[in-house]
């Protein structure tokens, strides 16, 4: 039995930041990570950092063999780097292998060579989400079927992609293969995509994810999967089939607890398997930590950092910050162009009870867009009349995943939207536009 001051299972961004901060106060840390080529996380190895990067080199002009290459070199680096920094600290154990509860405070740690326990009166769950999949007919049997991991070791591009799922996970692939030259249909079990954001927005996202090659299968029930006699994939619902060379399954996340042993713990579960935890993050068991996807909230890069802030608080003694104090959380869906949203919908403030006031810009009036030579998507902005903050904003168009965090920042600090409109910004940049979007 070793005895540490902290483990940490999963070397996700909470986690590896925690990992960091405490280290350099001396504190001696155990990272359990069961995948060398996840150091860093599922955002640096399978998830955010990879899927941008394929964006960024095939809306560049990449290849598709030289979009992977500059995928893997991004990668690989990032991912060295991230366990050179824990690595290279004195007091951090890395142990390359699967941790799983013994009991409330021991961590059984399996490596290729032997079996480890582990001890400490903190411990910290980062193990994440694995993508889900649903119990189609076939779907396991059914050469050619990937899901959001495993679709990015395949090196050939499909002429025909199949996505089942119209999702953020979904949509981002879509957009990203159609770039690339191959058509995709997209599967969608409703009627329509992304319900829950300005429809006028959506349907100019929908317009553009067409004209780059992208066909919508709108209230579509993939019950089951097969091969033909070439190998290409059948996709079947009740009443239509359809042909594709690969299909991607985008139907969500599940909690990553498998092989845990969570059950030989006294640490509780929702009904949907993710990690309870308090506003601290704390599990039923005091000093054990859930961070990042696993405790069930946002699924974000972002929201791990958060996480580590609110966990580093509560150890340090700080009672500041906590989930109660989490607002305005920003997402953007990365199409092309981007659709970013933070705060409330028209539809949600109406319903809400606000009495609002509504602006709406075409980024085709915008001097700096036509300095770029894209004039695709609108800004919309809805403001609170009895007090002149802002209650949100949705932004289609280039550069709207940078440009919404100023909006988050003005709606944290109960800045006016009057004090935005007047602001004085640089010309031309998509940031001056905000004189006309918050000139209500």
């Amino acid at each position: 039995m070793k005895q540490y001051d902290m483990i940490i299972i999963g070397f996700g961004k909470a986690g590896k930041t925690l990992a960091a901060h405490f280290a350099g106060q001396g504190k001696t840390i155990a990272m359990v990570e069961k995948d060398k080529n996840m150091y860093g996380g599922a955002c640096i190895n399978t998830a955010c950092i990879p899927t941008k990067t394929l964006i960024h080199a095939v809306e560049a002009g990449s290849s598709f063999d030289h979009a992977y290459a500059y995928r893997d070199e991004v990668t690989a680096k990032l991912r060295a780097k991230n366990y050179k920094k824990l690595a290279d600290e004195a007091t951090i154990d890395i142990y390359d292998g699967k941790g799983e509860f013994f009991d409330n405070y021991t961590v059984r740690v399996t490596t290729a060579n032997n079996e480890i326990d582990l001890t400490a009166k903190t411990i910290i769950i980062n193990t994440g989400t694995l993508p889900f999949m649903p119990p189609i007919e076939g779907i396991d049997a059914t050469d050619n079927v990937y899901d959001s991991i495993s679709l990015q070791s395949l090196r050939y591009q499909p002429e025909t992609l199949g996505i089942i799922g119209a999702g953020n996970i979904g949509l981002e692939f879509a957009s990203l293969y159609a770039q690339m030259g191959s058509k995709v249909y997209l599967f969608n079990l409703e009627e329509e995509i992304m319900t829950s954001e300005e429809p006028e927005l959506v349907e100019l996202a929908e317009k553009y994810l067409q004209e780059d090659g992208v066909v919508f299968v709108s209230n579509f029930n993939t019950t089951k999967l097969s091969n033909n006699e070439d190998g290409q994939v059948v996709v079947e619902s009740e009443t239509v089939n359809y042909i594709v060379d690969a299909v991607l399954v985008a139907t969500g996340r599940r909690p990553n607890t498998v092989s845990l042993g969570l059950e030989n713990t006294n640490i509780q579960v929702t009904d949907k398997g993710f990690i309870k935890v308090d506003e601290n993050l704390e599990t039923s068991v005091a000093g054990i930590y859930a961070a990042g996807d696993i405790n069930g909230g946002p699924q974000f890069t972002y929201i791990s950092l958060d996480d580590y802030r609110i966990i580093r608080n509560h150890l340090e003694g700080k009672a500041y910050y906590n989930l109660n104090g989490r607002k305005n959380i920003p997402f953007t869906h990365f199409l092309n162009p981007p659709f970013a949203r933070v705060g409330l919908t028209e539809a949600k403030a109406r319903k809400e009870g606000y009495d609002i006031k509504v602006n709406i810009l075409d980024v085709a009036n915008m001097p700096k867009a036509h300095v770029d030579n894209d004039l695709r998507g609108r800004f919309k902005l809805i403001i609170n009349k009895e007090n002149n903050l802002i209650l949100g904003a949705s932004l289609l168009g280039a550069a709207s995943g940078e440009l919404i965090n100023y909006i988050k920042m003005a709606m944290d600090n109960d800045i006016p939207y009057t004090y935005i409109r007047d602001q004085i910004f640089i010309h031309p940049s998509m940031t001056e536009n905000f004189n006309d979007l918050f000139n209500i």
